[in-house]
C-alpha cells in the first residue's frame, strides 16, 4: 500500500508539473535546462590571449558539461582580442558571450561565480585580489607575483576571503608528480642532496608577436589600466604583447619556466623558499631589444636556517638559443636519483658496496621504481588539451563544488614567487639574494630588493 501511495503521489506531481510546463509554453527539455541553470557555475575569462585560447579554454571544455559549468563573459582591454574572444567562445559554447572592456564591467555582471585569469605575468596577483574581493573563485595563471609587495597583498586577500583559488602549477595534478611527492615524503628516497632543473628552447619567435604588434594601436586599448601599479612609461605595443621579454612586466625565464619546476622542490621537500640565490647569464643571442635574459643559470641553497639540519642545492639553467623543450627535473639522494623525465626512481649514482667499504660503510642503493604517468583526462570535447593542465582545471572545478582546498593553493603561488623574485634580485643586482622571514622581503646586501 505504501509503494502504491508513493507512486500515486509521484505520478500526480509529474502530471501537474507537465501541465504547468505546457501551460507556460515550455518543453520538458527547456524545463530541465532551467533546473540545471540553478546549479550552474558561471565563469568569466580575464584576458583572451594564446594561453587562454590554446590551453586553458580547451581544458575547461573537457569538463564543463559534466560538472555543469559555463563560460558566460570575458574581459580584455584590447578591442580586437575582445571581439575575437567573444566570437571564439560563441563558436565553442554555442551561445553569446558578454564582452567587457575591463574588469569593472566584468564584475558588475550578475550571475558570475568564478574567473580564469590569464593576463600578463605582473598582473596576476593584482587581478586575483580584485577577483576575490568581488567574491569570485579564481584559476590564476603562474607566476603568482613578480614583486613581494604584490605577493603579500594577494596572499592576504585570498586568505581573508572564502574563495577557492587554484594557482596554475599543473604539475601538482599529475599522477607521476604526486607519486614522486609520496615517495620522497614517506622517507623512501632518503634526504634530497641536490636537484637539477633545466628548460631549453631554440625558438627566435618564442614570446615574440610581431604580427600582433603591428596591429595594436593605443586608442584601441587602455594603456594606463594595463600598467596597473608599474611605473608609467610611454605606450609600447611590444611591452603590451611581448611582456615576457620586458622587466618589470615579467621576469622571463624565472617566472615563466622556473616557477613550475621550483614549485615541485617546495612541494616535495616541504620547504617554503630558498635560503639564498645567486645567478648569472645575459642576452647572448637574441639582441632584439628585450630586457630579460636569453640565458640564465641560478643556484639555490635550500634548507632550514639551522645549519645542523641537512639542506641541498638546486641548479636551474635555461637557454633560448639551443634546445628541444624537454625540461629536465632530476632529484638526487645518496642512494640514487628520481628522474621526472623518465618517471623512474633508480640506484643510478648511489653509494656502491665498493665505494662504501673503504670507509667501513654499507652500500646505499635505491630500488628500481617506475612512477605512473599522468592519469588520462576526460576529453569529451576532443580539445587536445594536455593531461596535466586538464586534470588541474578539473581539480579547480571540483573544488568549487566541494569547497575543498585545490591541489595548488595560494601558498604554493606565494612560495614560488619568493623563489622567482629572489632569482630576479640576483639577476638584476649581481648580488646574493636572501629572504627576511620577519619582513617577508627579498634582500640583497642588506637592502630590500625593488624594481
Amino acid at each position: 500500500m505504501d509503494n502504491t501511495r508513493r507512486s500515486f503521489i509521484k505520478n500526480s506531481a509529474l502530471a501537474a508539473a507537465g501541465t504547468y510546463i505546457s501551460a507556460m509554453g515550455m518543453s520538458a527539455k527547456s524545463y530541465g535546462n532551467i533546473i540545471g541553470a540553478n546549479d550552474r557555475v558561471r565563469v568569466g575569462a580575464v584576458g583572451f590571449a594564446d594561453r587562454f585560447k590554446d590551453t586553458l579554454l580547451p581544458c575547461f571544455l573537457n569538463h564543463y558539461k559534466e560538472l555543469n559549468f559555463d563560460m558566460v563573459a570575458l574581459s580584455d582591454l584590447w578591442s580586437i582580442r575582445r571581439e575575437q574572444g567573444a566570437a571564439h567562445l560563441k563558436n565553442k559554447l554555442g551561445h553569446d558571450i558578454t564582452a567587457c572592456r575591463n574588469n569593472d564591467e566584468l564584475y558588475n555582471l550578475k550571475d558570475l561565480d568564478a574567473v580564469i585569469i590569464s593576463t600578463p605575468d605582473f598582473a596576476h596577483a593584482l587581478h586575483a585580489i580584485e577577483a576575490v574581493k568581488n567574491k569570485k573563485d579564481v584559476y590564476c595563471e603562474k607566476p603568482f607575483a613578480e614583486t613581494m609587495e604584490d605577493a603579500r597583498a594577494a596572499l592576504k586577500a585570498v586568505r581573508n576571503s572564502k574563495q577557492i583559488l587554484q594557482i596554475g602549477s599543473q604539475r601538482r595534478s599529475g599522477q607521476n608528480y604526486q607519486a614522486a611527492a609520496d615517495f620522497i615524503q614517506q622517507g623512501k628516497f632518503g634526504d634530497i642532496t641536490m636537484v637539477e632543473l633545466s628548460w631549453n628552447v631554440n625558438q627566435p619567435g618564442r614570446w615574440r608577436r610581431p604580427g600582433l604588434v603591428a596591429k595594436l594601436k593605443e586608442e584601441d586599448t587602455d594603456w594606463k589600466r594595463f600598467l596597473l601599479n608599474r611605473p608609467y612609461e610611454a605606450f609600447d605595443p611590444r611591452i603590451y604583447l611581448e611582456y615576457r621579454l620586458f622587466w618589470p612586466y615579467s621576469s622571463g625565464m624565472p617566472g615563466q619556466w622556473m616557477s613550475h619546476q621550483i614549485d615541485t622542490v617546495h612541494w616535495f621537500s616541504g620547504l617554503q623558499h630558498p635560503r639564498s640565490v645567486t645567478a648569472n647569464g645575459g642576452i647572448y643571442q637574441w639582441k632584439d631589444g628585450r630586457r630579460n635574459w636569453d640565458t640564465t643559470t641560478a643556484v639555490f641553497d635550500y634548507g632550514p636556517q639551522n645549519d645542523s639540519t641537512k639542506g641541498f642545492q638546486v641548479i636551474f639553467s635555461s637557454r633560448m638559443h639551443n634546445g628541444d623543450e624537454h625540461p629536465a627535473e632530476i632529484y638526487y639522494a645518496n642512494g640514487g636519483e628520481l628522474n621526472l623525465i623518465t618517471n623512474t626512481v633508480s640506484p643510478r649514482g648511489g653509494l656502491t658496496e665498493k665505494a662504501a667499504s673503504a670507509m667501513n660503510m654499507h652500500a646505499n642503493l635505491l630500488p628500481e621504481v617506475k612512477l605512473p604517468n599522468s592519469a588520462a583526462v576526460v576529453a569529451s570535447a576532443n580539445t587536445g588539451a594536455d593531461a596535466l593542465s586538464s586534470n588541474h582545471m578539473r581539480n579547480w572545478m571540483e573544488c568549487i563544488r566541494s569547497r575543498k582546498e585545490p591541489n595548488a593553493p595560494v601558498e604554493a603561488g606565494y612560495n614560488h614567487s619568493i623563489a622567482t623574485i629572489m632569482t630576479n634580485a640576483a639577476v638584476r643586482t649581481g648580488g646574493k639574494a636572501t629572504f627576511d622571514e620577519k619582513s617577508q622581503e627579498v634582500m640583497v646586501n642588506g637592502k630590500v630588493f625593488t624594481y
